[in-house]
């Protein structure tokens, strides 16, 4: 089992900047990709961005694409998005999600999600 906990949301003006992040705990987390989904009120939950188990590789959905940036502290047990240039169609609640396959936006291919936090953006 591996637990997750995302940290980091709250409400923050458009063109501003907000860092993520998702603890973990349980299994090895380097034996996981971990990847970051986000579900805006009335719409179904979307990928955003997956890192591989060693950081070398990473995915943007084309919204995240030049703004969004995905990391991860293996020695910290922990993935962050520094989300920056905000706009208020980012608002939605985010998960982070870890895999034991390679990154992939499919959401049935994550083993495990955290509870979410809200990220709200203001025009």
């Amino acid at each position: 089992q591996v637990q997750l906990v995302e940290s980091g949301g709250g409400l923050v003006q458009a063109g501003g900047s907000l860092r993520l992040s998702c603890a973990t705990s349980g299994r090895t987390f380097s034996d996981y990709a971990m990847g970051w989904f986000r579900q805006a009120p009335g719409k179904e939950r979307e990928f955003v961005t997956a890192v591989t188990w060693n950081g070398r590789s990473t995915y943007y959905a084309d919204s995240a694409k030049g703004r969004f940036t995905i990391s991860r502290g293996n020695a910290k047990n922990t993935v962050y998005l520094q989300m920056n240039s905000l706009k208020p169609e980012d608002t939605a609640v985010y998960y982070c999600a870890a895999t034991v396959y390679a990154p992939t936006t499919n959401q049935g291919q994550y083993n495990y999600w955290g509870q979410g936090t809200q990220v709200t953006v203001s025009s």
